[in-house]
């Protein structure tokens, strides 16, 4: 198969679309769309490491889920004669590796990719709440479509902080609320959900709507969600949220597309390169 005969076959097996070349950012960033592929990896973010991991492995095709240059439409032509983008250039064209982003149409999928991996890695799919179109949170368009919002077994938030901090492999854990709550009604909002996907107040509305205890978040902007939800632990209110940040919070999507895409692919290998938690962190020594 050529790299563009898997792009198609993705695209169509989504049953999305496909969705106009200039509305979308699904597309191939880098390589020969005629290349024969014997070998993909999937990744979060092709970085470079990604990018040398998987032409060591000898990958022909990287699919990954978020930009390769930097900014959300992965536009180029303000990083002309910057020495990142040139060094960053140089390595793809001398490993001959196509990258095609599959962002758009793994997320408007009705089965969502990112909800499908997380769900295979934390076992909630068959936690998952019927969605609730009457609340409002979402646009119409939506549907029946799931909504993200699971009723786990009873447990507590430092309970489900620290499951999701053991299954997805992350060094520390930021939360907010009382670890001894108890926790029932969850929902996980990864990437840029938890910012509201151009609606402030929605992650709000729908932990209201919904009468969740906890929402698992991906990305946050402090005075928002995280504020209120501050402002209800010292209320009294048995509310939280847990931290997985962007990267960690759609990683399994996209460790779980090889399975996915078998019926696309056949025999081709799919591995997949983990690009990994991407911030360190200081720890003060004695605490």
């Amino acid at each position: 198969m050529t790299v563009q005969e898997i792009i198609d076959g993705m695209i169509q097996k989504t049953g999305v679309g496909p969705i106009p070349y200039e509305r979308t950012c699904d597309r191939l960033m880098a390589g020969d769309p005629t290349r024969e592929v014997t070998m993909i990896a999937t990744t979060f973010m092709a970085t470079v490491d990604v990018i040398r991991r998987a032409a060591a492995l000898g990958a022909q095709l990287i699919i990954t889920h978020e930009p390769t240059w930097f900014t959300g439409a992965d536009d180029t032509i303000w990083l002309a004669g910057d020495p990142i983008y040139e060094q960053k250039k140089a390595l793809i064209e001398e490993t001959g590796v196509a990258i095609w982003r599959f962002h758009d149409h793994m997320h408007f999928d009705p089965d969502d990719g990112i909800y499908r991996g997380f769900d295979l890695e934390t076992g909630w799919a068959k936690y998952r709440m019927p969605p609730d179109p009457s609340a409002g949170v979402f646009p119409p368009a939506m549907g029946e479509h799931f909504d993200g919002c699971y009723q786990i077994p009873p447990t507590t938030l430092g309970a489900l902080a620290a499951f999701l901090q053991e299954r997805f492999e992350m060094p520390t854990m930021r939360y907010i609320g009382d670890p001894d709550m108890p926790v029932e009604r969850v929902s996980l909002l990864p990437g840029g959900g938890s910012l509201g996907l151009g609606s402030e107040h929605m992650p709000m509305r729908l932990m209201r709507a919904r009468a969740l205890d906890v929402i698992v978040c991906g990305d946050l902007t402090e005075w928002t969600l995280p504020a209120y939800v501050r402002d209800a632990y010292q209320l009294g209110l048995c509310k939280g949220i847990v931290v997985l940040g962007h990267e960690r919070s759609e990683e399994a999507g996209m460790k779980h597309l090889g399975t996915w895409m078998k019926s696309i692919t056949g025999d081709i290998p799919v591995v997949f390169v983990d690009s990994g938690e991407p911030f360190g962190y200081f720890h003060t020594q004695g605490t």
